[in-house]
């Protein structure tokens, strides 16, 4: 779907945002400094990361099909964080 998930070091569940309660989750965002609880209760911690990274518009478009780690006898930086999957490569919008 191209979401990218946000992961939390420290949050119980594993992702920002996303609280336990018994064997359910549920998401919640701040908005003007006020707690919005997204939808319901989801069975998975993932269901709920889902719910909260589409609610403030986190898209990262899939990776490229196709990524080398070397061209033309050079070694090329691998990236997960930028679009293109290239450290320093840039696509013009």
């Amino acid at each position: 779907e191209g979401l990218r998930l946000h992961l939390s070091s420290s949050s119980s569940t594993g992702y920002k945002c996303v609280r336990a309660d018994r064997s359910r989750y549920q998401a919640a965002h701040s908005v003007g400094g006020r707690v919005v609880y997204l939808g319901g209760w989801y069975r998975t911690a993932v269901e709920a990361a889902v719910v909260y990274a589409r609610a403030v518009g986190e898209y990262q478009p899939p990776a490229p099909p196709t990524v080398a780690t070397e061209a033309e006898g050079l070694r090329l930086h691998l990236s997960s964080s930028s679009s293109t999957g290239y450290k320093g490569v840039f696509a013009d919008r």
